[in-house]
């Protein structure tokens, strides 16, 4: 059975949530309709004309695409212009196209891992360059019949609440009296209609994160035995996890930079890259940031980076760098690239979790702009 569109993107906002995504960042569904079967979805990094045709060929009705196609509010859809052409040939064949930017970039396991990944940045100590959302924390409350607090602060747990930094299984629990009279039409787990109780019972305390408090209530609720029940959540003036763009950390061999210029050639597949800096100095500590990162450079000096890899640097920028001893490897913007196969896997993977038929390929068109000659 075909997925519906809207749980393609579901599924693609477990991968990338959309809270994730800079501020006035244009992602999620750009055009068409989410409200129908999607027998095959093509991922793309860009939405050209020929990824629109490779799409058409392939029977795809949905795109799914790193880079968005709609930019700023339409005034109008002039199809005489290539744009117009490109929104035109898109609605004709019915292909929807849901964009993941920013949120990719950012998310645990999106472009800037996998960047890291592939050049060899170590995941213990790794951190973000430049910080883009904060996710708040929650303080939750439940009361819970002694019997069964193991089993419900387990399912708490489970579900992904009472991390507090490197802790994990964080809480607090305190023991008392609960009363409660059941009412008409009641089907009390403990007790009788209209009869007050006195139950020993557990208060446990944890916290949860924003991104994940929907879940550990619903865990929370389907654990706990009463029909009814009691539970505060409240937001604590205390910062949770922090998300951002960018990954720096130390490498697992250290290299020249020269020897992490092949590294990068080789790991995307490009065959030049503009270097900034001495092909012989030594890099410890590098930074990544897939797209284009001409404004971070200073984040990663700041960060202790000795190298950034990064795409679409200015000459101005360049120079700046060279100043103050920052080197920098280019590999052009188009290393986003690798988002296709990943994100087709990642998909590919959930759909089929589910049963679903829903086919998932990646684009094999290359949309990059510039010839190397």
């Amino acid at each position: 059975m075909f997925a519906k569109g809207q749980t393609v993107a579901q599924l693609m906002e477990q991968l990338a949530p959309k809270h994730y995504a800079v501020e006035g960042d244009r992602i999620g569904l750009q055009l068409g309709t989410l409200s129908k079967p999607i027998p095959k979805v093509l991922v793309a990094l860009d939405v050209t004309d020929a990824v629109v045709e490779e799409a058409i060929e392939a029977g795809a009705n949905m795109i799914i695409a790193h880079h968005a196609i709609i930019f700023r509010p339409l005034a109008k859809i002039d199809t005489s212009t290539p744009a117009g052409k490109l929104y035109e040939k898109l609605i004709k064949h019915d292909i929807a196209v849901y964009i993941a930017h920013t949120n990719l970039d950012v998310t645990d396991g999106g472009i800037n891992d996998w960047m890291a990944d592939m050049l060899g940045i170590v995941s213990e100590g790794r951190t973000s360059l430049e910080e883009v959302h904060t996710d708040k924390l929650y303080k939750l409350v439940v009361f819970v019949p002694e019997t069964h607090g193991e089993h419900v602060q387990q399912a708490l747990w489970n579900a992904g609440a009472g991390t507090i930094g490197n802790y994990d299984s964080c809480s607090f629990v305190i023991e008392g009296t609960g009363t409660f009279r059941p009412g008409a039409g009641t089907d009390p787990f403990i007790g009788q209609q209209g009869k007050l109780e006195k139950v020993k019972e557990v208060r446990i305390e944890t916290v949860v994160p924003h991104s994940i408090h929907r879940a550990v209530v619903q865990a929370m609720l389907k654990a706990h035995p009463y029909e009814e029940v009691a539970y505060d959540l409240y937001p604590i003036d205390l910062k949770g996890r922090s998300f951002g763009l960018g990954r720096v950390g130390k490498l697992e061999q250290p290299a020249s930079l020269g020897e992490l210029v092949e590294r990068v050639k080789t790991a995307f597949e490009v065959p030049f890259v503009r270097v900034v800096g001495d092909l012989n100095a030594p890099v410890k500590k590098l930074a990544v940031l897939g797209g284009s990162g001409s404004k971070y450079v200073r984040a990663a000096s700041f960060a202790g980076a000795d190298v950034l890899v990064t795409g679409d640097i200015d000459y101005h920028t360049a120079h700046d760098a060279l100043a103050d001893g920052m080197m920098i490897i280019d590999p052009g913007h188009n290393v986003e690239k690798i988002m296709k196969q990943r994100v087709t896997e990642w998909l590919a993977a959930r759909l089929a979790e589910r049963k679903s038929t829903t086919e998932v390929v990646a684009s094999q068109l290359s949309t990059e702009p510039f010839q190397f000659v």
